[in-house]
Formats: C-alpha cells, sequence, structure tokens
C-alpha cells in the first residue's frame, strides 16, 4: 500500500506539501541530505521509497540499508561503488539508512566526507531526536525533515485507499444496509463488507500509525474470513453465509491497541516528564494528572517519577509549604514498598497535593546564585573568616582562630556578625544574582 508519488502522500503538508521547498526539490530530482524525523508509521520509509522511484527516473542509484542489521563494512562497500558509479558514468547515488540512530558515533562517521565531498546524498530515518542520536557534524550537513503524527483524516484516507484496493465494500451506519444490493456473488470467496465506524475506529485507535491501522485492518479481515462470521439476522433480514462482517469490535480486538504510545528511554519520557512538571507549577491538577497517567500507563517507572517528585517539592514548592517535601519523601518510599499498580495511587495523591501547594522558588533561586557566584569567581576563593574557624588546638588558638566569635545564645539581643568573607559582605543571595 506504498504510494509512488509524492501526491499520494498524505498527512504530511507541512514537510511535503505543494508549496514546500523540499517538495520542489524532489521533484526537480535535487535530493539533499535528510534526516526524517518522526513516530512510528508516520511515513519516512515511504517517503525514501517515492524519493527512489522518482530518482530512478533520472538514473540515479538508489542504495537501502537498515542499521539494525547492516555493519560498518556494508557501508564502506557502498560508498566505494558510489565513488566507482561517480568516477566512471557520473552517475549519483543516494543512501538511505532506516534506523539511523542504531548507528554508534564512529559508524556515523564514516559517512562524514563522503556527504562532504558529495560522494553520496544521505537519507536517514529515524524515531529518535537526531538531536541526540546523530552525530554533530553529520546534522550540519543534513536537512531536518520533522514528519508529525498522522491525523485521523489521513489515517481514514489510508485506510480507504486499503479497502477498496481489496474489493471490501463498506457499509453505511447511518442508512439500512442491505449487502444483497450489491450483486450476487457469483464466485467461491465470500464478499466482505465492513461498517464505517469499523474504519473510523480504527483510525482513532491506531494513534497516527499507519502501519499499525493497515495490520489491524488486515487482521480483522483475515480473522473474519478464517471463522467466516456472517450477516445472521439484521433487520429481520438474513443474508447468505458467503458475505462477511467486519464490525467495529472486530477492529478492536484485531487491533489490540490498549498500549500507549511511550517510549521510556526516548524524546516522548522527556516531554511527559517536562509537561508534569510544568503542569503542577502551573497549579493545573487535572493536566498533571492526565501527564501522571500518560506516563505510568505507558509503562514508565514510578520510582523515577517519585524521584521527580521530590525535587519538585524543593525546586517550585519549598518553604512556602515545607511539608510537601514530606509529602513527596513518602510517596517514594511508599512506591518502593508496594510497586505498581498499587502506588499508582500514592502518586496521583502526591501529584495534586504539589499542585495544589503554593508555590515558591527563593530556596531554588538563592542557591542558583550561590552557585553562579563560585563558578565565575575570579582568583583563589577567598579564605574562612577567623573567627568562625574551630579552635581545637592551641596552636590554632594562637593564630587567631575562633578569636571574636560572639556565641549567639549567650546573648539576649540581635547580634551584629559577619559570616561571609571580606570580599563578600553586603551580598545576599536571595536578592542579587551575582556577587
Amino acid at each position: 500500500m506504498r504510494p509512488d508519488a509524492l501526491q499520494d502522500f498524505v498527512g504530511q503538508g507541512r514537510a511535503v506539501g505543494p508549496e514546500t521547498l523540499l517538495r520542489s526539490l524532489l521533484e526537480a530530482s535535487e535530493v539533499p541530505s535528510l534526516i526524517l524525523w518522526g513516530p512510528p508509521g508516520c511515513g519516512k520509509t515511504t517517503l525514501a521509497h517515492i524519493i527512489a522511484n522518482n530518482s530512478k527516473k533520472h538514473s540515479i542509484r538508489f542504495v537501502t540499508l537498515s542499521a539494525t542489521s547492516a555493519k560498518t563494512t556494508d557501508v564502506r562497500d557502498v560508498i566505494k561503488q558510489a565513488q566507482n558509479e561517480k568516477r566512471f558514468f557520473k552517475r549519483k547515488t543516494i543512501l538511505f539508512i532506516d534506523e539511523i540512530h542504531r548507528f554508534n558515533k564512529s559508524q556515523q562517521d564514516t559517512f562524514l566526507p563522503h556527504v562532504e565531498c558529495g560522494t553520496i546524498t544521505l537519507i536517514g530515518a529515524t524515531t529518535e531526536n537526531p538531536s541526540f542520536q546523530v552525530n554533530a557534524a553529520l546534522l550540519s550537513r543534513c536537512r531536518v525533515i520533522v514528519l508529525e503524527k498522522l491525523p485521523v483524516e489521513a489515517v481514514v484516507t489510508i485506510l480507504m485507499r486499503a479497502v477498496n484496493s481489496l474489493g471490501i465494500q463498506v457499509l453505511d451506519s447511518s442508512r439500512p444496509a442491505d449487502p444483497l444490493s450489491h450483486g450476487g456473488n457469483s464466485s467461491s470467496e465470500p464478499s466482505v463488507f465492513i461498517e464505517d465506524k469499523a474504519v473510523d475506529t480504527l483510525a482513532h485507535l491506531s494513534d497516527g500509525d499507519a502501519r499499525a491501522g493497515l495490520n489491524g485492518l488486515q487482521l480483522a479481515v483475515l480473522a473474519r474470513l478464517s471463522a467466516r462470521k456472517t450477516f445472521g439476522k439484521k433487520g429481520g433480514q438474513s443474508y447468505p453465509p458467503s458475505r462477511v462482517l467486519v464490525t467495529e469490535s472486530d477492529v478492536k480486538e484485531g487491533l489490540q491497541r490498549s498500549h500507549i504510545l511511550y517510549d521510556r528511554a526516548g524524546e516522548e519520557h522527556y516531554n511527559c516528564i517536562s509537561a508534569l512538571h510544568k503542569s503542577m507549577r502551573g497549579s493545573d491538577a487535572s493536566a498533571a494528572l492526565y501527564w501522571l497517567g500518560r506516563m505510568l500507563e505507558g509503562g514508565e517507572d514510578p520510582l523515577y517519577v517519585a524521584r521527580r517528585l521530590v525535587r519538585f517539592a524543593s525546586e517550585d514548592v519549598g518553604l512556602a509549604d515545607p511539608s510537601a517535601l514530606t509529602q513527596a519523601v513518602a510517596a517514594y518510599q511508599g512506591c518502593h514498598f508496594i510497586g505498581m499498580p498499587e502506588c499508582e495511587v500514592l502518586l496521583a495523591q502526591c501529584v495534586v497535593y504539589l499542585a495544589r501547594a503554593p508555590k515558591s522558588v527563593e530556596v531554588y533561586s538563592a542557591y542558583s546564585n550561590v552557585k553562579a557566584c563560585l563558578r565565575g569567581h575570579q582568583g583563589p576563593l577567598p579564605p574562612v573568616p577567623l573567627h568562625l574557624r574551630n579552635a581545637p588546638t592551641r596552636l590554632m588558638k594562637d593564630l587567631g582562630y575562633g578569636q571574636g566569635y560572639k556565641y549567639n545564645p549567650a546573648y539576649s539581643e540581635p547580634v551584629e556578625q559577619e559570616y561571609l568573607p571580606q570580599e563578600l559582605r553586603g551580598v545576599d543571595f536571595f536578592k542579587q544574582r551575582r556577587c
């Protein structure tokens, strides 16, 4: 079901729409080195397939490798062939590397000189953030194309294309359906029908993944064909056993999409924890619970979330509600004791508490000012004032250690005494950012 032309490529108008620069380059067969970044099933490999078909029309070699199975020697062989093609036949080579993030940094370095001099045009596909997974030097030589999760409308278009190609007839749920009106079934193969709401449900459950949608459709149809599920009696009419109906429940069973798209080691992990943190900071308890659910239902380690909540309790709530830290530490210990799924309510309680708590970044900001002061200090750090030092030996006393120190409990009135080095006297880290 992969389209062969750009006009059939749906759902990525922002990246390769009619008015985009990339589309103009692809149509002119001036393909730059690209990194295609997007979630599973959004069309990365399909776009590469379209580029390959277009390249063959212009006598450009298109070579495909997968980083999950290819070795460095395979890459070097392709590059050597590309050098020969360029030297003897003036023929360009496009190298497509699927899952390019699977190559380590040294393997990615293999491409650098050859992309630089134009021996190959590199197209890499990845589901991971290329800022983290692709060498900076290689990334600077490629244009990053961000492909987004497919909208429901695009997935419906893709599914309907598959339905039509398979000869499956769609039943309109808004009006009584009479499958007999579609004509008799002269062949031994049963006629297959699918409810239109089943297609819509499949598109929604696919979560923007066209591959998952097509696989779900295929499994649902094959399952019904194997079981020879008939229409049975519908609206008082009986239908022949040669008619097979795929319903909404069949689609749900075929897709089995009970999990949530979430990568514990990928960018979605950091996106969700950032959203959780910012929702609590904004005192939106409902949104905070949603992001917590996205993480936990997606398989996130509850102790990781609990550790982040402990940090939040001091960073964002701080002294505005000192009990927040106690609440967060208790939630962490509870998660450690009982684990998932029982500990999810502990985390939910803590998240709501932190979201509703008053916020103060006073301590966080003050300590940040201290770190900035220390890191920006020129020369050796100032010594500890003598009157603040302990003097456990006679020699230290003779050197003036502890001399002039005022023991605060011995005074009924406030004590005037300096506690910072002389160079920092008058500095208040709670009010100013620099020393």
